[in-house]
């Protein structure tokens, strides 16, 4: 790759299509993370013991993977860059996973069933990271700009917050309406549409996003190398340890939220109205983080703000109800996206900036490998999450489609409002550490940039 201007301002196409692409990744696996367990347990008729430790195990399997993917993207050398080709090719690919994996077949032995379950999440799990961890890497090779970058994850963010708006709202009906009575049918077909838009988004992100940071061409480093690096880079450590948290907490909320209004509440339809009451605070909460950023000049600290929040909010949720105190209730769920949204622009915009302060520290500029890690930081989380969730509750006697008893009511309220407000305020606490500032970035950058000079006169 030629040498080009890598302080740029990204064109406004750009910004959309890189956009684009988090709506593609959210059309999969916030798919699959808000509904794939109730419809393992309540369509295909799979234990819920069975999903618990498919999620557990799962997580090895990305522990293998994920590093894997992260070193093969910084080795990839094409015309179009080491990542954007990653999404042209890996995205259609894992669409059609995305379909097999929500095809229910119910009658089938229950043996079989968990096989088919095992086999088909693995092989998404890892389409989703030969597509994700490119995509997340992308941002960073895309300008060395720190304002640039707020703006670029800030479209992210934005259009994540619309696309899982979307899902929430749409596909309860959407099963619904394709299904007619049949859910087995109707999961199949959103699955087929959701694929289609997963894959579609990626292209238009591959065909419109361009790659203009040089990363050095370098001889093969070892593991041992890479992880070493990673632990002297104290910013990028602390965002790893805030991306599992979030994973943890997100996804396990995200995996109650269908039991909770289905059970809790007594009413599935009411999953959509929620969706729909959160989605404008989604787009703001998102859009505010440039705002924060300015104010605090650190990432880190704007990312530990609106987990502080978002906590609050969702802790104040356990008080009251969708059913019984509506007006309360969506008041402090609107509350909870607002800061939430904030926060997910914030933790995303971290990453690409770690990147460079480990270039800088340690001499190796690693960021497929780097990226990785913080996707699975999250991935682990998101594990725990789920894994908990589903143990807990079969443990207490979870009966799918039947009226749940009061230990495992209790466990689905709590998991959607007080256990994720806690450990929002444990994420704050940890990203309040995060000492890599505007000034100190802007330095760092400023002495990369004079390292490669020398070395070219």
């Amino acid at each position: 790759m030629e040498q080009k201007n890598a302080d740029v301002k990204v064109p406004l196409i750009s910004k959309v299509a890189y956009g684009m692409g988090d709506v593609g990744c959210n059309f999969s696996w916030m798919f699959v993370g808000n509904f794939l367990m109730i419809f393992y347990t309540d369509v295909f008729g799979i234990g819920m013991g069975a999903v618990a430790g498919l999620m557990l195990f799962s997580r090895f399997w990305d522990a293998i993977n994920d590093p894997i993917i992260g070193g093969l993207s910084d080795k990839t050398h094409t015309r179009w860059g080491r990542y954007r080709p990653w999404l042209l090719v890996a995205a259609p690919l894992t669409a059609v996973v995305l379909i097999l994996t929500f095809w229910a077949h119910p009658d089938w032995p229950s043996t079989i069933k968990i096989v088919y379950m095992a086999v088909t999440y693995c092989i998404l799990v890892l389409g989703y990271t030969c597509v994700n961890i490119p995509y997340g890497t992308l941002c960073g090779s895309m300008t060395q700009n720190i304002e640039e970058r707020a703006k670029i994850n800030t479209f992210r963010s934005v259009s994540a917050m619309v696309a899982i708006g979307i899902i929430n709202i749409i596909t309860v009906p959407l099963i619904a309406v394709f299904g007619s009575g049949n859910d087995k049918q109707g999961y199949l077909l959103v699955a087929a549409i959701y694929g289609i838009i997963f894959a579609s988004c990626h292209i238009f992100c591959f065909a419109k996003t361009k790659e203009v940071v040089e990363i050095p061409e370098k001889e093969k480093i070892s593991l041992k190398t890479q992880l070493s690096s990673v632990g002297k880079n104290r910013p990028y450590m602390i965002a790893v340890v805030g991306q599992f948290l979030f994973g943890v907490t997100l996804y396990g909320r995200n995996a109650d939220a269908l039991y909770y209004f289905t059970y809790v509440e007594g009413n599935q339809a009411l999953f959509s109205t929620y969706s729909l009451c959160i989605i404008v605070p989604s787009i703001i909460g998102a859009a505010c983080f440039p705002t924060v950023f300015r104010i605090t000049n650190n990432k880190g600290r704007s990312a530990s703000i609106f987990a502080l929040f978002t906590g609050i909010s969702m802790f104040c949720m356990y008080f009251f109800t969708a059913g019984k105190s509506p007006v309360p209730f969506y008041l402090f769920a609107c509350l909870a996206q607002f800061f939430f949204s904030g926060f997910n622009t914030a933790i995303y915009a971290i990453v690409p900036d770690c990147v460079e302060y480990g270039e800088w520290k340690t001499g190796l500029r690693n960021d497929g490998f780097q990226y990785a890690f913080i996707s699975l930081g999250n991935k682990i989380g998101m594990a725990i999450g789920t894994s908990v969730l589903a143990g807990v509750l079969s443990s207490l006697g979870y009966m799918a489609n039947q009226q749940q008893n009061p230990a495992v009511l209790a466990v689905m309220k709590h998991s959607f409002t007080t256990v994720p407000g806690i450990l929002w305020v444990v994420t704050a606490g940890v990203l309040y550490f995060y000492r890599l500032n505007r000034k100190a970035y802007n330095k760092i950058v400023q002495e990369i940039q004079e390292k490669k000079e020398s070395k070219n006169i």
